[in-house]
């Protein structure tokens, strides 16, 4: 029921609140020239053009360096093919995001996740903390693996499980910190796609984790004055610490200026890279700031649009499914 619902939010209408669309790709920020590091030359499984024969495995994983991995589904399983991130401490695992499919037969993250603690410490008692970007389906369909696990703390993705574990009293004001043991990581509110959404800062790699408030994508905006205040929040974050790189969840853009594959496909053979940078989130903070009201905005590496009526009844329901 929940997975009919989530895709009637994504398909039933691609149609916006407003008429207006703002073009703004000629002025999309580029990164910094420089080296081109591993995340940005590394080329993900994108899908297949016949998923039938699809010999791919179920997660494409991304070993970073020594204690960072991101593993993405694949596309043959599930069309959101999700990103989830696996951050390593010496004490704590930290799992954010559990990918778009309940079953660990098709889609086995949870002994993803143990191999590679037992890779990294020879065995695996180690504690998983696993928590979510926001409560759509395609990042919490995993859970059902981690629940009532040995060593795993599960924080629902629901309003009343996030607030309390993290103690935020005055949602969405202010940030949480999570210490893993030599690793810190920061929770910052940043609702708008959806009401609980949140963003990860890793001060170990400097990345940012925006989760689907910020990706190379179409970019759904539920709540457009929340959603504003979270990427003006994010480009304060950013410019008060050194950010490496803005990670979401998801790729749907093309390698062509403005263009994404359309919602729903399984083979993405020019998709965009997974990295923006804060460039990118200053350049799109400039462009809703010229949008008082719910507008299509068109940029090079991602594309705003306001969610329709319909697609905002559809996110409630979603929503109340999971509260």
């Amino acid at each position: 029921m929940r997975r009919i619902l989530l895709a009637g939010l994504l398909l039933i209408s691609s149609g916006c609140s407003s008429t207006q669309t703002l073009d703004a790709r000629v002025s999309t920020a580029e990164p910094a020239r420089g080296g081109v590091s591993s995340l940005q030359q590394k080329s993900w499984l994108h899908g297949s053009g016949d998923c039938q024969a699809n010999a791919g495995p179920a997660l494409d994983i991304f070993h970073y360096d020594a204690s960072s991995y991101i593993l993405r589904q694949n596309k043959c399983l599930s069309f959101e093919a999700p990103f989830i991130y696996v951050l390593f401490g010496e004490e704590k695992v930290l799992v954010l995001d559990t990918g778009a499919t309940e079953s660990a037969l098709e889609f086995p993250l949870y002994e993803t996740v143990q191999t590679l603690i037992r890779e990294q410490s020879g065995n695996a008692d180690r504690e998983v903390l696993v928590i979510h970007s926001h409560s759509h389906g395609d990042h919490y369909r995993g859970d059902g693996q981690f629940d009532g696990k040995a060593n795993v703390t599960l924080v629902k993705p629901n309003y009343p499980a996030l607030t309390e574990f993290f103690n935020f009293s005055h949602w969405p004001d202010g940030e949480k910190q999570i210490e893993l043991g030599g690793r810190t990581v920061t929770v910052i509110p940043t609702p708008g796609h959806q009401e609980e959404a949140i963003s990860v800062y890793d001060t170990k790699t400097q990345w940012l984790l925006t989760g689907d408030t910020f990706y190379p994508g179409l970019l759904y905006v539920k709540h457009w004055q929340d959603y504003k205040k979270s990427i003006a929040r994010l480009v304060s974050f950013s410019q008060d610490h050194k950010v490496s790189a803005v990670l979401g969840a998801h790729i749907e853009m093309k390698n062509k200026p403005g263009e994404y594959y359309p919602i729903g496909s399984l083979y993405q053979p020019d998709e965009a890279p997974l990295a923006l940078q804060p460039q990118d989130l200053m350049a799109l903070h400039a462009a809703l700031e010229k949008s008082p009201e719910p507008t299509k905005i068109i940029m090079n590496k991602f594309v705003v649009a306001p969610m329709s009526t319909w697609q905002k009844a559809l996110s409630n329901i979603v929503r109340w499914l999971t509260q």
